[in-house]
């Protein structure tokens, strides 16, 4: 019965509520814009802390949990670039470095124990020849470990067996991209694709792996889609070796790539050394640990076994992808921060809006007030109609705020293209929020109202 009671109050109050703010359109907007702006903020916030997580989990699955990636660094000449230190003059031969090869995924195997896989990557820019037709490719020369490094599936066919990757045999695995661009419309398992000067018998089609180009861009990736893969035994026998290419410029008598220059014939004039280029034997090495919590330490041990192997030349650069990963969702959670700090300003700010209009509607309807405590209207009635009135207009603002941050975050996507993604529960929260405002804030100017001495509120004019 006390419930029935409370509620038809409750009916009652709302009631009024709707005519008082219907009768005041403008000011209640206007009041209202505080929750507007702080809701549609806390809404495209949390759309893009969404995206975000959502972005960074894609990442991780593109790069590897716990991998670290070592690329070489070409010699382009400059002496500071390939040698640590760089206090030998001009007049000293440059120490000699092998490069980056398979010698060295060898001797980390051996003697790194934390190491779970090894995937080496050889890169050539060629082309594959179908009727007649050229296209550009790349042509990656990997082992099976790539794949599951790279998180890539084969959905049709099979990996390199073992006799493949050993013989050097004329086989490949293909990106999808790759076959519907070559066989529009069928299947290429099992079927020749000439690439460069070699025919390669296609035995696998990986699945399609979704990489968008920021993260592309941001992350240092191919897509992986657009490649042809061939077993690393296979792309050094049958195209390019770059190792061996050296060694036959060392066997030449141009071991050191040093060249003199100065006048009379003499060898009294200045050194000046011929920049080697690409002299690296693979273009990539992912290496990928047991547990997350080695990659440092197996980065330190991997680099000092590489600086020795090399002759003290750092002609090579480790990175740990995750960490790189982290760094940016950090950045993003600091710009997430400072989108909330915004949102509850304005929040604050439209709850403020709200207290000052309802201390001005109670000082404006101070007889209204005194004639309904007159015919027997208590405190709690009162402070019930103020209440009302406030959590209605956080209500409505609370309303608006959510249809602009919806609107707001899919402009945002649209224009940035920042990836948004809108939640329920940020639309729940965020509803919440503005009527609990509404309730805060009301509390004083209800109070203030319920508070009035009836005869003094209605004497006064």
């Amino acid at each position: 019965m006390i419930d029935k009671i409370l509620l038809e109050k409750i009916k009652s109050n709302f009631n009024e509520a709707i005519r008082v703010v219907i009768i005041n359109k403008v000011r209640t907007f206007l009041t209202a814009l505080g929750i507007i702006f702080g809701v549609a903020a806390v809404i495209t916030m949390l759309s893009i802390g969404n995206g975000a997580e959502k972005e960074i989990l894609a990442q991780l699955e593109l790069v590897g949990v716990n991998n670290i990636v070592i690329t070489p660094i070409a010699d382009d000449g400059d002496e500071s670039s390939s040698e640590e230190g760089g206090d030998e003059g001009p007049n000293e031969t440059t120490r000699f470095s092998k490069g980056l090869d398979l010698l060295d995924i060898t001797s980390i195997q051996e003697n790194v124990p934390t190491v779970k896989l090894l995937s080496p990557e050889i890169i050539l820019e060629t082309y594959v020849i179908k009727k007649g037709r050229q296209n550009s490719v790349k042509l990656i020369g990997v082992n099976n470990s790539f794949f599951k490094t790279s998180n890539i599936n084969i959905g049709r066919g099979n990996y390199f067996s073992e006799l493949q990757a050993t013989n050097a045999a004329p086989v490949c695995i293909i990106g999808e991209k790759v076959e519907k661009k070559l066989f529009p419309g069928e299947s290429a398992l099992g079927k020749q694709i000439k690439v460069k000067d070699v025919w390669l018998k296609v035995i696998g089609i990986i699945d399609e792996k979704l990489i968008s180009e920021k993260a592309q861009e941001n992350l240092g990736i191919r897509d992986l889609n657009e490649d042809i893969y061939v077993p690393i035994k296979t792309f050094l026998v049958r195209y390019k070796d770059r190792k061996t290419s050296n060694s036959n410029i060392q066997a030449s008598g141009n071991f050191g790539n040093i060249i003199f220059m100065g006048g009379g014939g003499g060898n009294s004039g200045p050194k000046k050394r011929t920049p080697r280029g690409n002299y690296h034997q693979i273009d990539k090495l992912t290496i990928q640990v047991n547990n997350s919590n080695e990659l440092k330490a197996t980065a330190e041990v991997v680099s000092k076994l590489l600086k020795r192997k090399h002759n003290d030349v750092l002609d090579f650069e480790i990175t740990i992808p995750i960490h790189l990963l982290k760094q940016q969702q950090k950045t993003k959670q600091i710009f997430n921060i400072v989108l909330s700090i915004i949102a509850g300003i304005s929040l604050l700010i439209g709850g403020i809006g709200i207290m000052n209009i309802m201390l001005a509607s109670v000082l404006e309807r101070t007889k209204e007030i005194g004639i309904m405590r007159a015919i027997g209207a208590t405190k709690q009635d009162v402070i019930l109609q103020f209440l009302s009135e406030s959590v209605l207009i956080s209500i409505s603002g609370g309303i608006i705020g959510i249809i602009l941050g919806v609107v707001a975050s899919y402009g945002l996507q649209l224009v940035t293209g920042i990836e948004t993604i809108i939640s329920m529960n940020s639309i729940i929260l965020s509803f919440f929020v503005a009527t609990f405002i509404g309730l805060i804030f009301g509390v004083l100017p209800a109070k203030s109202a319920a508070n009035k001495n009836p005869i003094e509120a209605i004497r006064r004019e």
